[in-house]
């Protein structure tokens, strides 16, 4: 059935209803019909959702125009619920309209919805879950921009499990990596478009999954095998992860490898040039961060920074000295910009700040610090720190004998807030904080 002819029959529906309903609203009807020029908004007092057009806790039915946006009377409650599911399934709900409605319009919408609501709507029925495997969906998924990143940490009380962080929501979500033999211990070390990077605790095997899905994979074991810690970066070979993706560690040694999604496989990249000695004083407590295709390591005696271009296999180093009293720090990167957030200690006082590297001067120049208020509360503190965050939005895990903070920041607003504590999911014991990253959640993502 041609598009514009459901349509058209949808609005002579909702006409029907309005004039059931004793409102009638404007619905001028274009000659030549676009529809996408209009969304269909159909709201009811009973709360059904149908593909995320009919919401919750509302009444009334209108058609809103997405170049103007007509007022109409809100119609009355129907005091009969017995007739309102009757109208809607003899009218609205009627599968001669719905049936045929075009696919794209669904996707479209679907794309549209908060993240948490794939949970729900995956189990409407087998074809609306078959859509995160749907190129076309995908598409549309792109599309939307991404407004902040969640948050995928590992506590010291329960260290086989994660716990995701919404902070839309302000909500955290307790979840099991799947196909992991009981009482496996991953580590979360990176993460690119909406997949996560885990490394066991030997340092022996790479992990890659999507936390909102059941996609994982096991990466094939490395060209050697290296006993040591070592330092992980992720990029993406596209904007999503559909055009695949690449992996690199870096040991204290110099030994390093890159896996390739595409060929599935791990190969050696550029050897290190005479300027930069070995061997490496990588700080493992500082996440990597990339911009484009380079990856960025922090690296201390010298301080400074070490980089890699994986597409044109480039080794770079930067000498910046470190500011003065700093102890807990951590590479992070906005807007093309590398930044460094990190824990300011003289005396008993106490204070987290934000320094943005200078590419001219080489050396880091304050942007940002915590409010005074806050600090005070560090103040006698013997605190350490761990950041989970990056892509403009940071999760900070202040902790002391005493005390477990945990602290939000937004760097597009330079807003600080406090983050609800991430309680044990059987128990109202809080937990703290061991290691984390920030990810783009993206249903579509597969390992």
């Amino acid at each position: 059935m041609d598009e514009a002819v459901v349509l058209s029959q949808v609005v002579g529906r909702i006409q029907e209803l309005c004039e059931l309903y004793a409102s009638s609203p404007s619905l001028d009807w274009p000659r030549r019909l676009d529809p996408r020029l209009y969304i269909l908004e159909l709201n009811n007092p009973l709360g059904y959702d149908f593909c995320g057009i009919l919401m919750e806790d509302k009444s009334g039915e209108k058609m809103v125009e997405v170049l103007e946006s007509p007022h109409c009377k809100r119609p009355r409650r129907e005091k009969n619920p017995s007739k309102t599911i009757a109208s809607i399934s003899s009218g609205l709900m009627d599968q001669q309209i719905w049936k045929d409605f075009p696919e794209d319009l669904f996707e479209a919408v679907i794309a549209r919805l908060p993240t948490e609501s794939f949970f729900r709507f995956r189990t409407v029925c087998k074809k609306w879950n078959s859509l995160l495997s749907s190129c076309t969906f995908a598409q549309h998924l792109a599309e939307v921009p991404n407004l902040h990143p969640w948050f995928y940490s590992v506590t010291h009380e329960n260290i086989t499990k994660g716990a995701m962080y919404n902070p839309s929501l302000r909500k955290w979500h307790h979840i099991s990596i799947p196909f992991l033999p009981a009482k496996t211990v991953l580590l979360p070390v990176a993460s690119a478009g909406g997949l996560i990077c885990f490394l066991d605790l030997s340092h022996k095997n790479f992990y890659i999954s999507n936390p909102l899905t059941d996609s994982f994979k096991e990466l094939p074991p490395r060209s050697y095998r290296v006993w040591s810690r070592v330092a992980v970066g992720m990029i993406l070979n596209g904007k999503t992860a559909v055009s695949g993706y690449k992996i690199m560690w870096l040991g204290c040694n110099g030994d390093h490898e890159i896996y390739d999604s595409i060929h599935n496989s791990w190969s050696r990249s550029a050897s290190f040039p005479p300027s930069i000695k070995l061997p490496l004083s990588l700080n493992f407590r500082s996440q990597t961060v990339s911009v484009g295709s380079t990856i960025y390591f922090m690296h201390a005696e010298p301080d400074g920074i070490l980089s890699y271009d994986i597409v044109n296999g480039i080794w770079k180093q930067y000498l910046i000295p470190s500011p003065l009293h700093l102890t807990d720090h951590t590479l992070l990167e906005y807007e093309g910009q590398i930044l460094l957030v990190g824990l300011v200690t003289k005396n008993a006082a106490t204070c987290v700040y934000i320094w943005e590297m200078q590419k001219m001067t080489l050396l880091w120049k304050e942007v940002d610090r915590m409010p005074n208020i806050w600090c005070l509360e560090l103040y006698g503190k013997h605190v350490r720190m761990t950041c989970l965050g990056n892509h403009g939005l940071l999760m900070l895990s202040l902790r002391s004998k005493r005390m477990n903070r945990l602290v939000m920041h937004n760097l597009s607003t330079k807003e600080w807030q406090r983050v609800p504590e991430c309680m044990h999911p059987h128990g109202r014991k809080r937990q703290t904080i061991a290691c984390g990253t920030a990810f783009h959640p993206c249903p579509t993502a597969l390992a």
